[in-house]
């Protein structure tokens, strides 16, 4: 079969096409034919060497059919997306012309006329964000919610969710000009994403926000963490701002006492305490099919030219999902 392979550590460049053995899926496991995938800004950290854990064949999720699934949990020609489960990092990824998922991180997708290349966008953002804020936030209906980094892909998935789940989101963008377009998502208010937003919102005499979703990162952790209420919820599951840690951490002195703070790593999808059975999937194709929400990849480049896709991914201009289709 045909695949995308990290040839050596470096730029765009080192992703090179080769013939590979076709994979043979064993019990629990489904063989998928890939149609189109996501590309995800961990895997220009694999291409670069920065990650711990990469395949030579990355990739973190894909859609396609089902080509054969031993086990029978999947029937074979079935619309599906896979999505984690190693994929990219302890096994080959979505960047194969076939891929083996185990059949926990594989989600059938039924009746939806969505092209490949739309459903591509969705399976690694949407699970993302929904578990970031439905399984570990716990947000409710009327609570404020602060979003930073919601231009992002996540961060618009997170938006559009939260907003459908009749939150009160104040979205953070490093752009001015993109306020009125996160406005339109539905967004209560939107505020320019800059160090010590904390100090700027309070100075205003602002109230600390319920719940908090920080996709920027490590730069901003302690701030996002006083920003948020006491008994209020922040979770940091983004890395936007560059993977550095905190210089000279010190909890004692540093964090805010009655914060609850979390992390999330989207590599825990589909294990037994994050299965993708919980996760309406299926709902949120629906809603995006019937026009509740704008899901459309920013950019879509063929098969043949993953150069492009990384570029534009190294770039962080492409405001939304890159696709890339066969």
């Amino acid at each position: 079969m045909n695949a995308i392979v990290i040839s050596s550590f470096g730029g765009p460049e080192v992703l090179t096409y080769k013939t590979v053995p076709k994979p043979v899926p064993v019990p629990g496991e489904a063989l998928i034919h890939v149609r189109a995938f996501g590309v995800n800004h961990a895997e220009m950290h694999m291409r670069k060497g920065e990650w711990d854990e990469w395949n030579p064949i990355t990739g973190l999720e894909c859609v396609g059919t089902v080509e054969a699934c031993p086990g029978g949990e999947l029937p074979v020609g079935a619309k599906v997306a896979g999505v984690m489960g190693g994929l990219g990092r302890s096994r080959p990824g979505g960047y194969g012309e076939f891929v083996t998922v185990p059949v926990t991180n594989v989600i059938q997708i039924e009746d939806t006329s969505l092209p490949w290349e739309q459903l591509a966008a969705l399976p690694e953002v949407y699970c993302t964000a929904w578990s970031c804020l439905f399984t570990i936030l716990d947000l409710q209906r009327g609570e404020t919610l602060l979003i930073r980094g919601a231009t992002s892909t996540i961060g618009q998935a997170a938006l559009n969710l939260a907003v459908d789940a009749g939150a009160i989101v104040t979205a953070t963008t490093r752009r001015e000009e993109r306020f009125e377009w996160l406005r339109g998502l539905g967004a209560t208010e939107a505020v320019l994403e800059e160090s010590d937003l904390d100090q700027r919102l309070l100075g205003q005499g602002r109230r600390r926000f319920d719940k908090t979703l920080n996709l920027v990162g490590n730069r901003v952790l302690l701030e996002s963490i006083r920003i948020t209420r006491v008994g209020g919820r922040m979770l940091q599951a983004g890395w936007l701002g560059g993977l550095a840690p905190v210089k000279d951490f010190n909890p004692m002195v540093q964090m805010e006492s009655g914060v609850h703070f979390s992390l999330f790593h989207s590599k825990v999808l589909g294990t037994p305490d994050f299965p993708l059975s919980a996760i309406p999937l299926q709902d949120i194709v629906r809603k995006i099919e019937n026009g509740a929400w704008d899901a459309r990849p920013a950019k879509v480049f063929e098969y043949d030219d993953i150069h492009g896709a990384h570029r534009m991914l190294d770039s962080h201009d492409a405001g939304g999902k890159i696709v890339v289709k066969r």
